[in-house]
């Protein structure tokens, strides 16, 4: 387990999406008590650069200058965190903030990413109807895609692919659909149906075995809201059948964080706005209480 105190900073950016609401995640889980639950330091709240409606026109992603902008300025709070001997715990915003967080980690030698997401997120521009970031991040994150965004500060890619695990993804209709780019072979897939075919617990080992491989520094968590099921998870934009219940997401959490490995962990996706009897917010901070209300010193 994490024996450093948790700090949290607050990264609301809606860059990567055409829609608003995720940006209030910060302020739902924080007012469920997640800070005081966890006993973490409140450590900044970043402000987002405005958003515009219109792609690009030379990468063809929604607010790609920004995002190219703001990344580095969320990676240098994160590495803050890091230099402080704490462990960051970022609320989201969409899941372009991946970018920020492990270009910290990149500056600091190489880390795996575990991608926890109902979504693989590796759409190239062309393949996305809206040119939304946060179907492209995983892509984006690994070195796939415009060099704006995927070699920030010279530094591509800001996680290799083989450093990093898909984990319990269940997008595969609308990959086909829009016509996504495959995962490279050397990225580690383990999709929803992988993930019941061997078991929560199986499938969480191997993901975290091949991320504390001796060359590895250690690995980020990268947490989406919509990889539960749906019916207990219905605030998020992009909503798919099926998905990781509480106890199933609560394992992987805690088989990652019980390697002593992970280094820091972003939560993104939830949307305030779509939950109108409160319960799935009140699940979400529950399940990172339960994995994380224990963990610090």
């Amino acid at each position: 387990m994490p024996t450093l105190p948790y700090a949290i900073l607050e990264a609301p950016s809606t860059l990567g999406l055409a829609t608003d609401g995720v940006e209030r995640l910060p302020e739902r889980l924080l007012g469920l008590g997640l800070a005081e639950r966890i006993r973490a330091r409140r450590a900044v709240r970043l402000a987002v650069p405005t958003k515009h409606p219109v792609p690009d026109p030379e990468t063809g992603i929604l607010n790609a200058k920004a995002i190219a902008a703001w990344s580095p300025r969320l990676a240098d709070a994160v590495e803050a965190v890091l230099d402080a001997r704490e462990f960051p715990v970022v609320l989201g915003g969409d899941c372009t903030i991946v970018l920020g967080s492990m270009l910290a980690l990149r500056r600091r030698g190489r880390y795996g990413l575990l991608f926890i997401d109902g979504n693989a997120d590796f759409f190239q521009p062309e393949a996305e109807p809206n040119g939304e970031g946060a179907s492209m991040d995983l892509a984006l994150v690994s070195g796939y895609g415009p060099s704006l965004l995927t070699d920030i500060e010279g530094r591509a890619p800001l996680v290799r692919p083989q450093d990093a695990v898909a984990f319990a993804y269940r997008d595969h209709k609308d990959q086909e659909e829009y016509g996504s780019q495959p995962l490279p072979e050397e990225l580690m897939a383990i999709d929803l149906p992988a993930v019941r075919a061997i078991g929560i617990e199986a499938a969480a080992r191997q993901a975290v075995d091949h991320l504390t491989r001796e060359e590895l520094d250690g690995f980020f968590i990268h947490l989406d809201a919509d990889c539960l099921d749906d019916a207990i998870m219905p605030a998020v934009d992009f909503r798919v059948p099926g998905g990781l219940s509480w106890d199933e997401l609560g394992t992987a959490l805690r088989v990652a964080l019980a390697s002593g490995k992970a280094i820091g962990l972003e939560i993104t996706i939830y949307n305030p706005r779509l939950d109108e009897d409160g319960s799935a917010g009140r699940g979400l901070a529950d399940v990172l209480v339960a994995a994380l209300g224990t963990a610090a010193s």
